[in-house]
């Protein structure tokens, strides 16, 4: 009797390693990304906590989002990740108009690139705006503004090896419509999307019109529990939009990377980013399509 008990937990215990086996190998975390978990963190973790996290959650890559007080460590943990071969799919960088002009970028994006610079870190800048940057401006006159600093940094950028995308963060800028005429703008330049849900819920009904434009500049997708009422920030499978979303994403084509939040300023980011890889996979989706 005890033995056949034995090999009853045995073999649920397989049935269930199978089942998480088989959930990773269908949702694919070389698929996914982190994004918002260095501001976002109420443990305030470290560059090698940080990564010691990634890895305990099977994240191969991140995008690294920063504030003033992380630049001094940000060059141990470009090191850090590549001793570790984590990835780093990208790093943010935010025009405000007060402190960054056509002609001259702050002191805090000026070190951001000279890190990127001696690090030798070729990845990706994910570009956005303060609305102050187009405050007053028209259409044509945003675009064109936009485009000039856009281009200055896509040089910039092309200097390091690095690429520019253009990332929705709301206001005007954050219609997919004016980054991408933006972007046509630049023919010379290779300048993609990155299209934030928790940045789109203004967008929910034209969702899938704006999806038609932005495939042919998608390069990553950051994920979010949708309501249409909100709140702007949800768990994944709290929703009610989102595996929609998710879904006609991979019937049109797209296959990532997706972005894994963790954007509670509140919370431990790695229960943050847990919860959200467990709500993923809730999703069921149908990646292969």
């Amino acid at each position: 009797m005890r033995k056949k008990i034995v090999m009853i937990l045995f073999a649920g215990f397989a049935f269930l390693l199978f089942c998480q086996q088989h959930a990773d190998k269908e949702m694919n975390m070389e698929k996914l990304y982190a994004w918002c978990i260095v501001p976002f963190d109420a443990k305030h973790r470290t560059p090698l906590e940080r990564i010691e996290m990634l890895q305990r959650l099977g994240f191969k890559a991140y995008a690294y989002d920063w504030r003033v007080e992380h630049l001094n460590e940000m060059a141990t943990e470009f090191e850090l990740a590549r001793r570790n071969n984590i990835d780093i799919l990208a790093v943010w960088m935010w025009i405000d108009a007060k402190v960054d002009g056509l002609d001259s970028l702050s002191r805090a994006n000026e070190q951001m690139l000279d890190v990127l610079a001696r690090a030798g870190l070729k990845t990706q800048l994910w570009v956005s705006f303060h609305p102050n940057f187009f405050e007053g401006l028209a259409d044509d006159a945003a675009v064109q503004k936009g485009a000039r600093m856009v281009g200055s940094i896509a040089r910039r950028a092309r200097e390091l090896g690095c690429k520019v995308a253009l990332y929705n963060h709301g206001d005007w800028f954050g219609e997919p419509k004016n980054e991408i005429a933006i972007i046509e703008s630049l023919p010379e330049h290779e300048i993609g999307l990155v299209y934030n849900f928790h940045h789109a819920h203004q967008q929910l009904d034209s969702y899938a019109e704006n999806l038609d434009r932005m495939l042919p500049y998608l390069w990553a997708v950051n994920l979010n529990g949708m309501r249409k009422e909100g709140p702007k920030i949800l768990p994944i499978a709290q929703g009610d939009l989102e595996q929609g979303m998710i879904q006609l994403l991979l019937d049109k084509g797209f296959k990532g990377p997706f972005g894994i939040l963790g954007h509670v300023e509140d919370a431990d980011v790695e229960l943050v980013l847990r919860q959200n890889l467990e709500g993923l996979r809730r999703l069921k989706l149908r990646w292969d399509q």
